[in-house]
């Protein structure tokens, strides 16, 4: 184990050890529209701050990624925020934990390739809404709309913090920031390793860069 991820590792240990175990299972699972997810959210009068990243590609640096969440969370005030994110566990689905420790309510939207893959949601998160999509996210093929997942995380977010990402990412903030919603990027390094592998499951060129295709279209903001 390298020195940052044993930076990662202590981090939640400590959280671990100063609260008392935070997740359970979902308070609520259910298959919603764009409209619908919209609603639920307004209806509770929550400032929405939805997080952004790498997921299945990881963190090179995942204790930078842990204290830079810590940071923007602490900003908010935990009885009148509701931290969301893509539902699933991998990558930046780790401030789930973080979240709940800092005493924050937890929702999560994800398109229902998901559960249809069997990609396992965190045990960290209190509402999850599954959106019908025949992709993952991002825009719909040859056009600038977003796809129905995409749409409810834009939609529906107050705030929204990258730390890195890839293309779903970058489509969903740029859309955000074209409607004027407040935007921040922190960027940040996928997992290497993941990285070069999955290159080479595909017969492509080792990659030299790591940042994820959300820097170059964010990274000025």
């Amino acid at each position: 184990m390298n020195s940052r991820a044993l930076l990662a590792v202590i981090l939640l240990s400590v959280l671990r050890l100063t609260a008392a175990e935070p997740c359970t299972s979902p308070q609520q699972v259910t298959e919603a529209t764009p409209q619908q997810v919209s609603r639920f959210f307004a209806s509770k009068h929550w400032r929405v701050v939805t997080f952004f990243g790498y997921s299945g590609a990881g963190y090179e640096d995942a204790a930078a990624m842990l204290q830079q969440a810590s940071a923007t969370l602490d900003k908010y005030d935990p009885r009148r925020t509701i931290v969301n994110i893509g539902a699933t566990a991998d990558g930046i689905g780790a401030l789930y934990e973080l979240a709940k420790r800092k005493g924050f309510r937890t929702a999560g939207i994800v398109s229902t390739q998901a559960r249809e893959q069997g990609v396992p949601l965190s045990p960290c998160v209190d509402f999850v809404f599954y959106v019908k999509d025949s992709s993952w996210g991002g825009y719909l093929p040859g056009t600038t709309s977003l796809s129905p997942t995409s749409t409810a995380m834009v939609t529906t977010s107050n705030v929204l913090i990258a730390i890195g990402g890839g293309d779903v990412a970058r489509d969903e903030l740029l859309a955000a920031k074209r409607r004027g919603k407040r935007v921040t990027f922190i960027p940040a390094d996928m997992n290497h390793q993941i990285a070069r592998d999955k290159a080479a499951s595909k017969g492509l060129p080792e990659p030299t860069d790591f940042r994820g295709s959300a820097h170059p279209a964010l990274s000025p903001y």
